[in-house]
């Protein structure tokens, strides 16, 4: 009887410890499970949501999540945040709606009208510039990442207001005799069969995943995120790195905003309010650190389609958006939660015991 206590002894610890752990499976593939079950959920209350049509346009509206997204899982690894993101995806319409209107020169007498690649790549241009702007205060100037970004939050949205005096840009599909048509294209246009969005998310998903897992800054940026210090004696351009994320995160939020306002066919100051915090929601869904350091694409993308299935899900059944906004909020709760219960398990070390003091690199063996 000894001799088979002894020998299920070992068996039950390397189920515990090593073997198969339905909990912690659960706990890390929570978001890919809790997309399972909503879509299960959802299908059962409604004969319309299980439809392959569906789908497709409900995941052109989580493009725009998950594109925004991937710009702050990137400054999430790094162990910052940008709460700008919202404010620059509206800026962005605003820019592209006032090139679509057709830029007058007074002193010429002349009314430009920019080809859409044109306006695409300027409101690029305009992301990127207010991430340099949000990079140079965080990395130059020390500045905490939440004051600078919340400070440029307010700038950006008070800009896109100057810039509409509060109105909204309309009719944005331009004149085929003007030269400035195609702008639809982003919103509305599917190559086979798939929306151009859902495709643009693919593709800004692939080449950051590969950017994550295959090349140098992908490594600095998870040795700068997880321990800047060391990152920086170790030779890693920290400061770049920093300014690099920003940067990214605002090109991504201008793309976000082209496609926003193409799919609404409008383009407003107020568009993008709030997306930052989904855009956070979607990272900690997917189980990334807001301390930094953890965290991949694929786990921010399962995050944007839990957000964005479970808010039109409600729309289809005909909850009032005010329970939306409950339902929501509940789950970013619910996810932060199952973060933080998922990383102190992982930084949890044994209780060191009067004379047996435990080594720091987890290991009693000398």
């Amino acid at each position: 009887m000894n001799d088979s206590t002894k020998a299920a002894g070992p068996g039950r610890n390397g189920r515990a410890g090593e073997g198969f752990d339905i909990g912690k499976m659960l706990l890390e593939g929570r978001a890919f499970f809790a997309l399972i079950v909503i879509v299960a959920v959802f299908s059962f209350l409604s004969p319309h949501y299980f439809a392959l049509e569906n789908f497709l346009t409900m995941a052109s509206h989580v493009a725009i999540y998950g594109i925004l997204a991937i710009g702050m899982l990137l400054v999430i690894i790094n162990g910052g945040i940008d709460l700008s993101v919202g404010s620059t995806l509206g800026l962005s319409g605003v820019v592209a709606g006032f090139f679509m209107q057709g830029v007058t020169f007074n002193l010429f007498g002349v009314v430009l009208y920019p080809a859409v690649w044109v306006v695409v790549v300027l409101c690029c241009a305009l992301g990127a510039f207010i991430g340099v702007v949000n990079g140079v205060l965080i990395a130059r100037f020390k500045v905490p990442a939440f004051v600078a970004t919340l400070g440029v939050m307010y700038v950006v949205r008070g800009l896109a207001l100057l810039m509409t005096n509060g109105l909204t840009y309309n009719n944005l599909g331009g004149q085929s005799d003007l030269g400035n048509t195609g702008f639809n294209w982003l919103g509305f246009d599917r190559l086979f069969d798939i929306p151009v969005g859902v495709l643009i998310l693919a593709v800004i998903a692939i080449l950051g995943s590969l950017m994550l897992t295959r090349t140098a800054f992908g490594r600095w940026l998870y040795a700068s995120g997880g321990n800047e210090r060391a990152a920086a004696l170790s030779g890693v351009p920290v400061k770049k790195v920093q300014v690099s994320v920003y940067v990214m995160s605002g090109v991504c939020a201008s793309i976000a905003g082209l496609i926003l306002s193409s799919q609404l066919t409008s383009a407003g100051p107020t568009a993008g309010t709030s997306y930052e915090l989904t855009a956070i929601a979607a990272v900690v869904i997917g189980g990334a650190s807001l301390m930094g350091g953890t965290g991949n694409i694929r786990g921010t993308l399962l995050g944007a389609f839990v957000i964005g299935f479970l808010s039109d899900g409600l729309v289809i059944i005909g909850i009032s958006s005010y329970w939306q906004t409950v339902f929501t909020g509940a789950v970013i709760v619910l996810a932060v939660l199952l973060n933080a219960i998922q990383y102190r398990r992982r930084v949890k070390r044994p209780t060191p015991t009067a004379g047996h003091p435990t080594s720091q690199l987890g290991g009693g063996k000398a």
